[in-house]
C-alpha cells in the first residue's frame, strides 16, 4: 500500500485482532478528500498489491497531535515495511504486509495491546461543574476522527451529527437552564467507554447521544428513531443497529472495554432500573415533540445493548436523525432550516422533561405539545 505525502513523517504500526486489522500510527496529518469511486479504486488496489491481505482500510485523526490507518485484514498478515520513502515521484507513506500464521499473528496482537492500550486518548478535559446547581446534559456527537461512521453519496455522518449536536448545546446553554458539556468539541475521535466515563465524571443529569443511520438494501426506510438500553434488543432492526454503532472503537483501532467498576448489588439495581426508566421517560418525551417538526421512523421507540448508553447512574438516549441511505432524509440532514427547527424540538423536550421533574419553572416548557407522563415508580431526583 502507497500513501502520497507532502513530508516525510515517522510511522509505526501493531497489530489488533478480533477482528484482525493492522493501525499505522502516524504524527497529526491532513488527509486529502477523495470521492467515493476514488476511494473504492484505491481499495481494491491496495487489496490487489497486498496479496489479497486487505478487506479495506480507513484513515484519520486519532486524537490531537496523533492520526492513524486502520486497515482490516482478510488473513492473518504482518508488517514488513511502514516508512516513508523519497524518489523522482515524491514522497510516499509504504506500507508493505506478508501473511502470517495464526498462533503468530495472536502472540503480535497480544504483545502490541499494551501499545493500543498506552495510546487510547484520554479523557476530554471537563468543565468544572455548575455551582448553582443547574442540571448538567452531556451532548455527545457520534463517532468523529479516523472514525466516520456512515457514508452515503457523500454524505459523512461524524460531520452530520457534530452540526446537529453543537447547534443544539448553542441552543441549550442559550436557555441558561443548563450546564452543558460535548463529549467532543472537534472532529477528533472519543472511545465509546471514554464518552460513559465523560457523563458520569460530570454527574450528569442527561446523555444524549446524536447519530444518523443507513440500510444499504432499503433505500425506503426513513425518519428518526430514539434508542434506549437494553440488554435484549426490541427488534431485529434495532440490534443491528446497536452492533453497527458498538463497532465504532473498533473502526478506530482501540480495543473496547465495558467499565465493570459498578458493584452488582441490590443497590447497584436498582439505580440501573430507576435511570432506565428515566431514560424511557425521556425517549417518549422525545418523540412526541420531534413528530410536530420532522419525520419519524414507522417505529420510533427501541432499545438495544448500545455502550455508549450504559451508565447506570445518567438517563440516556442515542438518536438516529435518518437514514443517509434515504434521499430524502439526506436532503434534510444537510439542510440548516431542518437542524434549526428539529434541535428546537430537542431542547424543548429536555425543557419538557425536567420541568416534569420539578428541576425546572413551569413555564420553561411552556407552548409545547404534551409529552407522556412520567412513570410513578422512580422516586429519586435527578441530578
Amino acid at each position: 500500500m502507497s500513501f502520497a505525502l507532502s513530508a516525510p513523517v515517522k510511522a509505526t504500526s501493531f497489530v489488533l485482532a478480533a477482528p484482525d486489522r493492522i493501525v499505522v500510527e502516524l504524527p497529526q496529518v491532513e488527509f486529502a478528500a477523495e470521492s467515493a469511486d476514488a476511494g473504492q479504486a484505491k481499495r481494491r488496489h491496495a487489496a490487489a498489491a497486498s496479496g489479497g491481505l486487505v478487506a479495506s482500510y480507513r484513515f484519520g485523526l486519532f486524537a490531537p497531535g496523533k492520526s492513524r490507518i486502520v486497515i482490516d485484514l482478510t488473513a492473518p498478515a504482518r508488517v514488513l515495511r511502514a516508512a516513508s520513502v523519497a524518489d523522482r515521484s515524491g514522497t510516499h507513506l509504504i506500507v508493505a504486509l506478508a501473511k502470517s500464521d495464526r498462533a503468530a499473528f495472536l502472540a503480535a496482537a497480544r504483545r502490541d495491546q499494551q501499545v493500543a492500550e498506552a495510546d487510547r486518548p484520554a479523557s476530554a478535559p471537563l468543565q468544572a461543574a455548575a455551582a448553582n446547581g443547574l442540571p448538567i446534559v452531556v451532548v455527545d456527537p457520534g463517532h468523529g476522527g479516523i472514525d466516520s461512521g456512515a457514508m452515503v453519496h457523500g454524505l459523512v455522518e461524524k460531520n452530520i451529527v457534530f452540526a446537529f449536536a453543537r447547534e443544539l448545546a448553542d441552543k441549550l446553554r442559550a436557555s441558561g437552564h443548563y450546564k452543558v458539556i460535548m463529549t467532543r468539541d472537534s472532529d477528533v475521535f472519543v472511545a465509546l467507554g471514554e464518552r460513559v466515563k465523560i457523563a458520569r465524571d460530570a454527574g450528569a443529569s442527561l446523555f444524549v447521544s446524536i447519530h444518523a443511520d443507513t440500510i444499504s438494501d432499503a433505500a425506503s426506510v426513513s425518519g428518526a428513531t430514539v434508542y434506549t438500553c437494553s440488554e435484549h434488543a426490541s427488534d431485529a432492526e434495532a440490534a443491528r443497529t446497536a452492533e453497527k454503532e458498538n463497532q465504532a472503537d473498533a473502526a478506530a483501532g482501540v480495543e473496547s472495554k465495558d467499565d465493570d467498576s459498578g458493584v452488582s448489588d441490590i443497590l447497584f439495581d436498582l439505580t440501573r432500573q430507576e435511570t432506565r426508566t428515566y431514560s424511557h421517560v425521556f425517549a417518549r418525551t422525545l418523540v412526541n415533540y420531534w413528530q410536530v417538526a420532522a419525520r419519524l421512523n414507522k417505529n420510533p421507540e427501541r432499545s438495544a445493548g448500545f455502550r455508549v448508553l450504559k451508565a447506570p447512574d445518567v438517563p440516556s438516549v442515542l438518536i438516529e436523525l435518518g437514514y443517509l441511505s434515504n434521499a430524502s432524509d439526506g436532503a434534510a440532514l444537510t439542510s440548516s432550516k431542518w437542524r434549526g427547527a428539529t434541535t428546537d424540538k430537542v431542547a424543548r423536550a429536555i425543557d419538557a422533561f425536567f420541568t416534569a421533574k420539578g428541576v425546572l419553572p413551569e413555564k420553561a416548557a411552556a407552548a409545547a405539545p404534551p409529552a407522556g407522563p412520567l412513570d410513578p415508580t422512580p422516586t429519586a431526583a435527578i441530578k
